[in-house]
């Protein structure tokens, strides 16, 4: 057991991944760029409840489908771009684990949940700018599927592995 907070990310196809994880590689700044490309589901859960958050997120996994999802379009973070993910699976996924977990929740874990996939961040906001115009100049929707859910402890540097909850039925 730990006390350092709790991420939570969804997995997602190797395919999708892959796309997003190359170009968060090439547009994130390399000095702030610690991480692979992920889908934040919770950012700070509390790590003095971590077998219990395993417990249900083991549970949880193996009675749920792969979730599909489509990409429409890429957002503006400001300083940094996105792409927007569209999942109604996912967003009653989360809506129920909020619903558990309500008690634990930062203000910003307890907000609007938007899904996207940071690509850029921490940029000037011009650069920011021009990367969102050349993103979406040549953009085609695409689709790709949640394949399970990854818990991360987060001690101020790179995430720390904590847990890998495939779903029980993976996309084909």
């Amino acid at each position: 057991m730990t006390d350092a907070p709790l991420i939570l990310t969804l997995d997602m196809d190797p395919a999708s991944f892959q796309r997003f994880d190359t170009e968060r590689r090439r547009f994130f700044p390399p000095e702030r760029n610690v991480l692979a490309a992920h889908l934040t589901l919770f950012h700070a859960l509390p790590g003095a409840e971590e077998p219990g958050i395993v417990r249900h997120l083991a549970a949880l996994a193996a009675r749920t489908d792969a979730l599909p999802f489509t990409v429409p379009g890429l957002r503006s973070l400001g300083r940094g771009v996105a792409y927007e993910v569209d999942c109604d699976g996912l967003l009653m996924l989360r809506r129920g684990l909020a619903a558990e977990w309500k008690h634990w929740l930062t203000p910003q874990d307890a907000q609007g949940f938007r899904p996207h996939v940071t690509v850029q961040n921490k940029v000037l906001s011009d650069e920011a700018r021009h990367l969102l115009e050349a993103l979406r100049a040549g953009f085609q929707p695409f689709e790709g599927s949640g394949t399970g859910l990854r818990l991360w402890r987060y001690r101020g540097g790179p995430w720390e592995a904590a847990g890998t909850f495939p779903f029980a039925a993976q996309a084909a």
